[in-house]
C-alpha cells in the first residue's frame, strides 16, 4: 500500500514512521508513505498557502490553488482515494479503516487553521473525522488513520489473528489480558485461563468482552441489528 500525505508540517511525521509498527511496515516494503509539504505548490515568494476569509471573520483559510495543484502532481502518477482529515467529516472507526485498508493507494490530507476553501472538496472522495474535539490541525487525524489502517494490510502485523482480536475489530471491546505470574501482590490470574481448556477460555472471553462493552461502551451493542448480545461491527 502507498500513502500519500499532504501536510504543510511534514516534519510531524518522521518519528512515528521510523518506530514501532509504522517503522517495520515501511522497511518491509509493506506500506510505502511519501510526505508532501504543502508549500511546494505555493506561488508566491513566502510560499503561502492561506489568507484571509470571504466575508470576513476569525482566522486563515487554506487557498485552493496549492491545494488543486497538489492533488493535480499526485493523481498524475496513478489513481487514489483521496480523504480529507476535518471536524465535519464522518467518524473514522474500525470498518472504515478496514475499507481503507483495501485500497492500494491513499492520500490524506491535512487541514489547518479555519479549515480549507471549500472547493477543494470537489476533488476528494470523502471527509473523516476521528472524534468531536478540536485539534491544531490534521496532522494528528492523518497519523491515526494511518496506524489503523497500515496495521490491516497483510504481513504487517507478526500475528493476523491479533488484528482480529482486538478491540472494534468483532464489534466489542476487547477481553481482559493477563500474563505471568499466577499471582501478583495477591492478586490472581482468571484460573479458566490456566485451565488448558481452549473453549472454556473462549466461552470466557466473549462473556468477558460483551460485560466490558455493555458496562463501558453500550453504544456498541446498542448499534447491533435486531438488538441482543450479537452486536455489528460499529459504524
Amino acid at each position: 500500500m502507498r500513502v500519500d500525505i499532504v501536510t504543510i508540517f511534514p516534519g510531524f511525521f518522521a518519528s512515528p514512521l521510523a518506530t514501532g509498527l509504522l517503522g517495520r511496515a515501511g522497511e518491509k516494503g509493506l506500506v510505502e508513505v511519501r510526505l508532501h509539504d504543502l508549500r511546494d505548490w505555493a506561488t508566491d515568494r513566502h510560499r503561502s498557502v492561506d489568507d484571509a476569509p470571504f466575508g470576513g471573520g476569525a482566522g486563515m483559510v487554506m487557498l485552493p490553488g496549492p491545494w488543486f495543484d497538489a492533488l493535480d502532481t499526485l493523481e498524475a502518477e496513478g489513481p487514489a482515494h483521496i480523504a480529507l482529515l476535518a471536524p465535519d467529516g464522518h467518524r473514522f472507526d474500525q470498518r472504515v479503516a478496514q475499507r481503507l485498508a483495501a485500497e492500494p493507494r491513499l492520500i490524506l490530507g491535512c487541514g489547518r487553521y479555519e479549515g480549507i476553501d471549500e472547493r477543494v472538496r470537489t476533488r476528494i472522495h470523502e471527509v473523516l473525522s476521528i472524534g468531536d474535539f478540536v485539534l491544531a490541525g490534521g496532522e494528528t487525524a492523518a497519523l491515526v488513520v494511518l496506524d489503523a489502517v497500515a496495521r490491516l494490510v497483510p504481513g504487517v502485523m507478526g500475528n493476523a489473528a491479533s488484528a482480529a482480536e482486538e478491540s472494534f475489530a468483532a464489534g466489542l471491546l476487547e477481553y481482559p489480558q493477563y500474563t505471568r505470574p499466577a499471582v501478583y501482590r495477591g492478586l490472581e490470574v482468571p484460573a479458566v485461563l490456566r485451565s488448558g481448556d481452549h473453549g472454556a477460555v473462549e466461552r470466557w472471553r466473549r462473556a468477558q468482552a460483551l460485560d466490558r462493552t455493555r458496562r463501558l461502551r453500550p453504544d456498541l451493542l446498542e448499534r447491533a441489528e435486531g438488538g441482543g448480545d450479537e452486536p455489528s461491527t460499529p459504524g
